[in-house]
């Protein structure tokens, strides 16, 4: 059996969100595909940063910009493959019989006000043809499953739930923060703490509310620290841009741009609170790594967050039960109260991170790339 993946959007330089899951994903299927053929492809100017299987054959495919599907098609229609994986949930028009997508989530469906007017047009499009087109779904949570179901109609047995994991390769010390380039504003000798947001800078996120928040708290309980927003730019940045500006407290608000993984991490291991009280989120990766380098969370009680970050005794949710604090992501003043109470709680911050690092261990991309091989090959 002849399996291609598509890996367009894996191997790019600077990978976020979706593109990061599906250079993980390629990643540790390496060695669970052996008995079939595979074929990864990737565009012109991209590389293959890790070792590959004698089964597994690279072909590089000159996709011009917004045509990628049509080139895909042409390729299958002259050189087919008994399966196609596109763990980036857009399928072409032209595909194999057993075609296996994965959709991370119908954010743009419920907050469409934060997403480009090409997006908003595209996205839907694009999915519900995948979501026909398909002969299965992988959905990354519960949730996705359900948005899928409720509004594109999507029948139940198609669509199965694999969770998304996170990299175990971070979880050792790293001696400095000497590889990180805004090094004056992270120098460990500074007595200042943080507060941190991983991700995208862009509206869907809440930047805004997370900012009006940590306003909040600087004013009402004079906390000393500054908050760290670490990630590109994004859509509705402008706004993000002039609040930060004529913020009183702008002075403590950083942005460092783009950020290296190991960067990333140790930007975690090194804050009071991880703050990711997002609009909406598919999975929610940068909550699991935060909790598994020690570091309590605030995030939002919406889509796959409570889901994630549930606690389980064996299979069973433990009703009620978080190892997260979850707050309503419309409400700034909650934020900043369930931040102060980790910051101020000294009790309540380590049972948190207690029930956080034993919360990652449910997830890991060993056992995401073990389920959708299983899907691939069955």
């Amino acid at each position: 059996m002849k399996i291609g993946i598509d890996g367009s959007r894996a191997f790019l330089e600077k990978r976020t969100g979706i593109e990061e899951y599906s250079y993980q994903v390629i990643k540790h299927l390496r060695d669970k595909l052996e008995s079939h053929q595979v074929v990864l492809y990737i565009r012109k100017n991209q590389k293959v940063d890790f070792d590959l299987p004698e089964n597994w054959k690279i072909k590089k495919l000159w996709f011009p910009y917004f045509t990628a599907q049509i080139r895909f098609s042409f390729e299958f229609l002259f050189y087919p493959v008994d399966v196609l994986f596109v763990p980036a949930h857009v399928v072409p028009p032209i595909h194999p019989k057993k075609t296996v997508v994965v959709v991370h989530g119908l954010e743009y469906e419920f907050f469409p006000q934060v997403y480009s007017r090409w997006a908003r047009l595209y996205m839907p499009f694009v999915i519900k043809n995948s979501c026909r087109w398909a002969l299965k779904i992988i959905s990354v949570s519960e949730n996705t499953k359900k948005d899928l179901m409720k509004l594109y109609g999507v029948a139940e047995q198609k669509i199965d739930v694999v969770y998304e994991g996170y990299d175990f390769n971070f979880q050792f010390p790293i001696s400095n923060f000497q590889s990180i380039s805004n090094d004056k504003i992270f120098n460990l000798k500074n007595k200042n703490k943080y507060l941190l947001f991983v991700g995208r800078l862009e509206e869907r996120k809440n930047i805004l509310g997370i900012i009006e928040a940590f306003e909040i708290l600087k004013e009402k309980y004079q906390i000393p620290h500054k908050l760290v927003l670490a990630g590109m730019s994004g859509y509705g940045y402008d706004k993000i841009k002039f609040k930060i500006q004529n913020s009183k407290f702008k002075a403590d608000i950083l942005e460092t741009g783009y950020i290296s993984d190991e960067e990333k991490f140790e930007l975690m291991r090194k804050v009071d609170v991880f703050l990711f009280p997002t609009f909406y989120e598919g999975f929610g990766i940068p909550v699991l790594e935060a909790q598994s380098v020690g570091t309590p969370v605030v995030a939002g009680n919406n889509s796959s967050i409570p889901e994630v970050v549930s606690v389980k005794r064996g299979s069973v949710e433990l009703e009620g039960q978080k190892s997260a604090l979850l707050v309503d992501v419309n409400n700034a003043e909650e934020i900043a109260e369930t931040t102060y109470k980790l910051i101020s709680d000294n009790d309540l911050r380590e049972k948190i991170i207690q029930m956080g690092l034993e919360n990652v261990k449910r997830f890991s991309w060993e056992k995401c790339a073990s389920e959708i091989a299983k899907i691939l090959k069955g």
